[in-house]
C-alpha cells in the first residue's frame, strides 16, 4: 500500500467485539493500544497498565481480527531498561498475546531496542512525536515539532527508528507540514494521529472516533466523531429499562411456547399437590 501511495487505515481495539467490528469494516491494521488503560480499564493514564493485562487484551483482539495486521503496545516499564528487556517483552506479546508485531514509544534513544527486537524477527511499529507514556517529561499532552529545533529532533527520531529496522512509525501531534515533509524523506510509512493528511496512513482510538463516550468529554483536536455509539447504546438501554418496568418486554414473541394440553396437565398437578 505504501509503495502504491494508498493510505493505510489503522484503528485501536481492546477486546473481541471492538476487534471484530474493526476487522469486518476493513481496517488494514488493528492496534491494541495501551490507551485501553483509560478507555477499557478506567485508569487515569497509560502508565499504570501491566504487560500481563496488555497480553490478555491482545489475546482477545486476536480472536476477533482475522484479516488485519495486529500490533500490540508494549506498556511503560517493559522495554526501557535494556534492549534485552524489550525483546523479552516483545516475545511474550507475540507468543502469548498472538499479535503480529509490537509498538513502542521513543525515537533515537529506543533505536537499540528496536534493532534487538527486529533482529529476532518481530516487526516493530515505532512511535515518535508526542509519546503519551512520557507526557510528564513533555509537560503534558503537547504538540511536538512546533519549532525548528523541535522539528529537526522529530525528523532525527523518525530516521533513527527507520534505520533501526521499524517497518513503520506512528507520528502523533506534529504540525501537518512537518509530518508531511518528514514522510517524504522516509522509506517507511508514517501513520498519523493528529499529524495531518500528508502521512502514509491514519490511526485513531476506536472509542473516540465512534462516539462511544458521554457528552461533554474532552476530545483532542484531531479526533473526528464518525458515529454516536454512546447515544445509541444509551437509547437502547433506556428503552429496555422502560419496557421491563411496564412489562411490555418480554412480549409473547420473545417467549417459548408449551402445548396447551401439557400446560393444563402441569397446572392440574400443581393444584393437586397444593391440596395435598
Amino acid at each position: 500500500m505504501h509503495k502504491r501511495g494508498e493510505p493505510i487505515t489503522m484503528l485501536t481495539a481492546h477486546d473481541f467485539p471492538s476487534a471484530h467490528v474493526a476487522d469486518q469494516a476493513g481496517m488494514d491494521m488493528v492496534l491494541v493500544g495501551d490507551s485501553l488503560a483509560m478507555v477499557s480499564m478506567g485508569l487515569e493514564d497509560t502508565s499504570e497498565v501491566l504487560l500481563e493485562e496488555m497480553i490478555l487484551h491482545c489475546r482477545s483482539v486476536a480472536r476477533g481480527a482475522k484479516s488485519a495486521f495486529i500490533v500490540g503496545d508494549l506498556p511503560m516499564g517493559t522495554y526501557e531498561v535494556s534492549p534485552e528487556q524489550a525483546l523479552q517483552s516483545a516475545i511474550r506479546m507475540v507468543k502469548e498475546g498472538r499479535v503480529h508485531g509490537i509498538k513502542l514509544e521513543g525515537g533515537a534513544e529506543m533505536a537499540p531496542a528496536i534493532e534487538k527486537i527486529t533482529t529476532a524477527g518481530i516487526p516493530v511499529l515505532a512511535h515518535v512525536g508526542l509519546t503519551p507514556q512520557r507526557q510528564n517529561a513533555l509537560g503534558g499532552f503537547r504538540v511536538q515539532g512546533k519549532t525548528t529545533a523541535g522539528a529537526l529532533k522529530f525528523m532525527a527520531d523518525a530516521i533513527a527508528v527507520q534505520e533501526a529496522g521499524a517497518f513503520a512509525v506512528v507520528v502523533e501531534a506534529v504540525p501537518a507540514e512537518v509530518a508531511g515533509l518528514v514522510t517524504k524523506k522516509l522509506r517507511i510509512p508514517t501513520i498519523g494521529i493528529g499529524a495531518g493528511n500528508g502521512c502514509s496512513g491514519q490511526v485513531l482510538v476506536q472509542v473516540d472516533m465512534s462516539g462511544n463516550f458521554p457528552p461533554g468529554r474532552f476530545l483532542p483536536k484531531f479526533v473526528k466523531k464518525f458515529g454516536d455509539v454512546w447515544g445509541e447504546a444509551q437509547r437502547a438501554i433506556q428503552t429496555y429499562r422502560t419496557e421491563v418496568k411496564d412489562r411490555s418486554y418480554p412480549a409473547p414473541e420473545h417467549t417459548y411456547p408449551i402445548p396447551k394440553e401439557e400446560y393444563e396437565e402441569f397446572e392440574r398437578m400443581i393444584e393437586a399437590s397444593n391440596r395435598a
